[in-house]
């Protein structure tokens, strides 16, 4: 692949959070452009003036051998392009465990690739409501929202996570269960300090042999101090390694436009309303539940995967068939449809889905890296089979550990920002050539994301300020 001198490559392990970065890199002015795998110099080729490029993994849902044979190879990729800075991405409310999704796992591999002086860890993104102060994570419910903030890990749907339970909220004794390498803290108290007396703050906890500094972040100006500090670690020639959610864009983005690189996008197309929109959901978030409550109530239909039946079929082509069928037929009839797997976690069918696993022999780690790839692979098969026979032009992919198998099962190659319509989960272009998505208008969106009209919004953005 040919060298570029990239400002920021970021590798995304879910597909909505890679969307995340995408829409804020873009916000700042960063011409970005999110693949699903590696670009190859062709597809690079075909945008102009490219400054940054995402690629969009699944290692959220994988174990940490798999992740490892993924991630030696798609990191060396990476590094190959030269960027300045290369960020993996994770979820702003932390999801991993030491058996799924490890955090931990990535920034060893990272490691071994980059060698960094050392690996800065920021999490904190004050726009999506999360907040870091003293080392804990508090989340507000419902990113784009008026929801409460919790302590992670009395946060009320990701306490209760189907995967990844949060059963601690220091990220530095939760990333201490998946890496032996030790995990520094620069405060909010010292964050507020001056440059020198920060940067000295820094430098302390290198000398203490910490291998990874976790940031505190409740402002965005507490970001902006933080991209600062560490783009002085970067250059063309000697890659930064970094980890965390959206909020090391908004720190590189903030700093850089603080420098003059770059100039923030205020204007973006209008995005009109949409005659019917469909929406494809694996999230078990409660969030997601009452958004999908909501639409229901305002004249959506919907499509309810009998995700018992799926796994014990292993996702038959006549069961996609006649789901598919379903919506098809709402489609035409003018109304929204959204097909999901699961309304909360008290849905009676996981429960259900859990005894057909078991009915199979999986053990419970089997189970979990099972869930996202039955799932998320069925529902992109229904997904192309609708768009393949509709003319909906606007599509919904919801559930940050599914997303990443449908978009893949719809042959999505790469996705553009088009316009903001709630932070987190911009409107997207979708390149996919020869396929049905093809130039369709995409949002993808995690479980956490947006008030109760979610959906509503989707359909008709008018009232959208972003």
């Amino acid at each position: 692949m040919e060298q570029t001198a990239y400002l920021l490559a970021f590798y995304g392990d879910d597909f909505t959070g890679s969307t995340d970065a995408l829409e804020f890199l873009s916000r700042a002015g960063v011409k970005t452009v999110l693949f699903l795998s590696p670009p190859t110099a062709d597809q690079l080729s075909q945008f102009e003036g490219l400054q940054a490029i995402g690629v969009a993994g699944m290692t959220r849902s994988m174990p940490p051998d798999e992740m490892a044979t993924v991630l030696t190879e798609d990191f060396a990729a990476l590094k190959a392009l030269g960027a300045q800075h290369v960020h993996y991405k994770v979820c702003s409310t932390f999801d991993s465990s030491p058996l799924i999704g490890s955090i931990g796992k990535a920034i060893d591999v990272g490691q071994q690739v980059f060698n960094s002086v050392f690996v800065p860890l920021l999490v904190a993104a004050p726009i999506l409501g999360r907040y870091c102060l003293f080392g804990n994570l508090f989340a507000r419910m419902g990113i784009g929202s008026k929801g409460q903030i919790y302590r992670l890990d009395r946060h009320p749907s990701m306490s209760n996570h189907p995967v990844t339970p949060a059963d601690e909220s220091d990220l530095r004794l939760h990333l201490a269960k998946q890496t032996t390498r030790k995990t520094g803290l620069v405060d909010i108290l010292q964050i507020d300090q001056d440059r020198d007396l920060l940067e000295a703050a820094l430098q302390t906890q290198l000398e203490q042999g910490n291998e990874v500094v976790l940031f505190d972040g409740l402002k965005e100006e507490h970001l902006t101090k933080v991209g600062g500090l560490m783009d002085k670690y970067a250059s063309e020639g000697s890659t930064l390694f970094s980890v965390g959610s959206s909020g090391v864009e908004m720190a590189l983005g903030g700093h850089w436009h603080g420098e003059g690189k770059i100039t923030k996008v205020s204007l973006w197309a209008r995005v009109k309303q949409a005659e019917a929109i469909l929406v494809i959901s694996g999230s078990c978030s409660p969030v997601t539940s009452g958004q999908i409550q909501k639409a229901l109530a305002s004249g959506f239909a919907e499509v309810a995967i009998d995700i018992a039946e799926l796994i014990a079929q292993d996702g038959a082509n006549e069961l996609i068939d006649e789901y598919a069928a379903r919506a098809v037929k709402y489609i035409r009839e003018g109304k929204s449809v959204i097909v999901h797997t699961c309304k909360g976690t008290d849905d009676e069918r996981v429960g259900a889905a859990l005894q057909a696993f078991a009915a199979r022999g999986f053990s419970k780690q089997k189970m979990r890296s099972e869930t996202a790839r039955l799932f998320g692979t069925a529902l992109g098969a229904i997904a192309d089979r609708v768009l393949d026979e509709t003319t909906v032009q606007r599509l919904v992919i919801a559930g940050g550990d599914t997303s990443s198998y449908a978009a893949r099962a719809l042959g999505i190659e790469a996705v553009e920002m088009i316009a903001p319509i709630v932070p987190g989960a911009p409107l997207c272009r979708a390149y996919a050539a020869g396929q049905a998505v093809d130039q369709l208008e995409v949002n993808i969106k995690g479980g956490q994301v947006g008030d109760e009209d979610y959906f509503l919004t989707v359909l008709n953005p008018i009232h959208n300020k972003s």
